[in-house]
């Protein structure tokens, strides 16, 4: 029997488990009636040298090796000749002992869940010879449990169904939970259930879980399908236990509930003003014109209005007004058809018309969020730190359920982003300061947008203006060119000025204008009109002494905090007439004899000579230059030749000739056409061959002569081409003009015909030329 001790520690151990385990562990050996040495040691008993049992407490958070419990024997006269030797499930890894003193420590924390109880084995052996001094005795080491498994459901998702229109207490369905933790020790696994979501319809019993309707004259026809989340808590449902949930879906299943009627018409809310939600239809057995109907509305409506279609003799009802789901539902009106053609002969004592009630139902959508104004307009100054408040945006989920709704801003309207919301309470504030002269309105876009559905977003302008502070200081209005006369008198005016200010303030702009007390030649008087007049303050100025003044001027306003300025304005002193007209600003030139002294005008003179006698020498050397001979063999007969820019093959002709351009005829431009006469006939260009840098000049020019005769591209068409070494032995002979005859008539140009397709032109001009012509 455990005694009273032990009954009291146990209950401890259930109430407060964290604050009874050292008492329970350092006093085990009592519990069990056993006798205990030094309140620890466990001493032999009648049956062994040791207890059976030891109990250790699951996902232990203390030190790394936990203590378990302490072997001992008699025959152990503390002079460390015993040794205690430990085996069995998890000897050496999961339980060490010390050899020494038997005390036994777990390594590791340990999860009843996985294994409950461990049974070792315990020796006693003489530490010098291995003799054991004791018989090997089994013990246990059980696993105390812990509040460490949530309860979990057998299905994540539950489907029932229960009739509609059921008493309150009808069974519904069943769910159960369960809980790894041990069943039979304290309140870990003992399970309370409770429902999260779906009052007041449904109602959970606590203790097996079974659902029930809660709510009498459930209709289907009004909602049939529901959700609920049952919730199942340990420790009987105490604080702090661990909890699971699980969703249980729920449809009403029909019963004959409601007798037959018309069709009612039903339409979303959505619809546009001008949509048709429905038809209906009147039955006349006559034919043609006597079976036409009109539609009309008793009364009238303010909502809907029915009109007729002629094919089909149908009344089509149409929405004169915006429907709203949450603000009506329901509509009912009374319609009234009629024959619009009547025989007089048989209308006496019968009605030709009808009346039908008509029921609209309208049906929810889901529409995005709408702000409590559009637009907003919200002011703030212009020194508001970054991070301010700036207003607050509200909008809402119109619907029925209404939504949480999350704020955001647009970046493509506030690209430089000076401003941030709040997306859960849309308050706006500032992320970088603000500049009224910079910019004096921004207008940004905000975007509300439904949490659950992230569709359903709506935008509303906010416009922000930015108020003004007095944080710029005025300055002259404009650049002035300010001068004084020299022969001007103390007192005159010379310039009026005036100031501006970005600012503004509330009762407009005052400047005060205000220049150094000291100041001997200038002073100002302020007009008190936003403008000052500058005024001499004595008569005298030369520009010899001085040609400019530099006046400070400070410019003051009258806002809050005041703001003031240094301008400086610029005095030039002029010569004027005796009207006070400038006629000159420039400084008087000075004489030579009163700023340049002898040696000065000495060193001048001594430059001019010597400038003198270079330009002499130059021209004297260029006198004693040699001219090159003008020719060089006596077969080389040459002329002057006279270029003229109107003769010739135009303007190309007057270029100057480069022998180096025809070494390298890579550097020619390609299929370069004359502009003064046309070819007849276009041929592709043809790359010159190259020739060699040690060619002789005068084999070059003659293999490029008849290159040329034999090339039909080869420019000039008509036109005389130019070499600086003509040869001998030219089939042209000499062209020079020195060895022509007396009269031009008497050249025979037949010969030109010959020269090839390139002198084509020029034959034809000479050929068959007479004297008769001419004259």
């Amino acid at each position: 029997m455990i005694g009273n001790q032990a009954l009291l520690l146990l209950m401890l151990y259930f109430l407060w488990p964290s604050t009874a385990l050292p008492f329970i562990t350092g006093n085990i050996g009592n519990l069990f009636g056993m006798p205990e040495s030094d309140g620890k040691v466990l001493q032999r008993s009648k049956r062994g040298w040791m207890w059976n049992q030891f109990f250790l407490l699951e996902e232990y958070t203390g030190n790394d090796h936990q203590y378990v419990g302490k072997l001992h024997s008699n025959a152990d006269k503390g002079d460390g000749t015993v040794k205690y030797v430990l085996t069995g499930d998890g000897a050496g890894t999961l339980f060490l002992i010390d050899e020494k003193s038997g005390d036994i420590h777990a390594t590791k924390r340990l999860d009843r869940e996985e294994k409950a109880m461990y049974t070792l084995h315990a020796k006693v052996l003489d530490r010098n010879t291995n003799a054991e001094l004791e018989p090997d005795t089994e013990f246990n080491i059980k696993i105390h449990d812990i509040n460490d498994n949530a309860p979990r459901f057998d299905k994540e998702v539950y489907y029932a169904s229960v009739p509609e229109m059921s008493e309150v207490g009808t069974s519904v369905v069943t769910v159960t939970a369960t809980d790894a933790d041990d069943q039979t020790y304290g309140n870990s696994a003992k399970l309370v259930y409770s429902i999260l979501q779906g009052q007041p319809y449904f109602s959970v019993d606590s203790e097996n879980g079974t659902i029930k309707t809660a709510l009498p004259g459930m209709d289907r026809e009004v909602k049939e399908h529901y959700q609920v989340v049952i919730q199942a808590k340990d420790m009987a449902g105490q604080m702090g236990g661990l909890s699971g949930t699980t969703t249980v879906s729920i449809s009403l299943s029909d019963v004959n509930d409601s007798p037959p009627r018309f069709a009612n018409l039903t339409t979303v809310e959505s619809t546009e003003i001008g949509g048709a939600i429905g038809r209906i239809k009147a039955d006349d057995p006559d034919v043609g014109q006597s079976a036409e109907m009109e539609y009309s509305i008793v009364g009238g409506h303010d909502t809907f209005n029915i009109v007729t279609d002629q094919a089909t003799q149908e009344g089509v009802i149409i929405i004169k007004k915006a429907l709203d789901y949450e603000s009506k539902r329901d509509y009912e009106f009374r319609v009234e058809v009629k024959n619009t053609y009547l025989d007089a002969r048989f209308i006496h004592g019968v009605q030709f018309k009808d009346y039908a009630t008509v029921k609209v139902t309208v049906e929810d959508v889901d529409e995005p969020p709408v702000f409590a104004r559009n637009p907003y307009i919200i002011e703030v100054h212009e020194d508001t730190a970054a991070g301010s408040f700036v207003g607050v945006v509200l909008a809402r989920d119109p619907d029925a359920d209404n939504k949480p709704v999350k704020y955001s801003i647009d970046r493509h309207t506030d690209l430089e982003r000076l401003f941030n919301i709040d997306s859960v309470n849309g308050t706006i504030t500032t992320l970088k300061s603000l500049d009224r002269e910079m910019s004096k309105w921004h207008n940004i876009s905000v975007v509300a947008t439904e949490i659950n559905n992230p569709r359903q977003t709506t935008r509303v302008p906010v416009f922000i203006k930015v108020l003004d502070v007095n944080d710029n200081a005025p300055e002259f209005a404009m650049s002035y060119d300010t001068f004084v006369c020299e022969n001007v008198k103390a007192g005159q005016l010379i310039q009026t000025i005036s100031a501006v200010d970005t600012d503004e303030p509330l009762v407009g702009h005052k400047f005060v204008f205000s220049i150094s007390a000291t100041n001997p030649n200038f002073t100002i008087v302020d007009k008190e009109d936003n403008t000052a007049n500058i005024l001499t303050r004595r008569g005298g100025f030369s520009r010899r002494e001085m040609s400019m003044y530099f006046l400070p001027v400070v410019i003051s306003d009258n806002d809050y905090p005041i703001q003031s300025s240094t301008s400086t304005l610029v005095v030039r002193v002029c010569a004027c007439d005796s009207r006070g007209n400038m006629q000159s600003c420039s400084p008087e030139v000075l004489p030579f004899s009163d700023g340049l002294t002898t040696g000065a005008l000495v060193a001048i003179l001594l430059c001019v000579i010597i400038l003198l006698m270079i330009v002499v020498l130059f021209a004297a050397l260029r006198r004693q230059r040699k001219k090159e001979p003008l020719i060089i063999s006596k077969e080389d007969v040459r002329d002057n030749v006279v270029s003229y820019n109107d003769e010739g093959g135009g303007e190309e002709d007057t270029q100057a000739f480069d022998i180096g351009t025809l070494r390298n005829p890579e550097v020619m431009d390609a299929n370069k056409l004359r502009r003064d006469i046309i070819p007849e006939m276009l041929f592709p260009f043809r790359r010159t061959s190259p020739i060699k840098d040690n060619t002789d000049v005068r084999d070059f020019i003659n293999g490029r002569l008849q290159e040329n005769d034999a090339d039909p591209t080869a420019p000039p068409y008509d036109s005389l081409a130019t070499y600086a070494y003509e040869g001998t032995g030219s089939l042209a002979e000499s062209l020079s003009s020195l060895e022509s005859a007396a009269t031009e008539g008497d050249h025979d140009y037949d010969y030109l015909s010959n020269w090839g397709p390139q002198f084509k032109k020029l034959a034809e001009m000479y050929i068959g030329r007479s004297p008769d012509r001419e004259t």
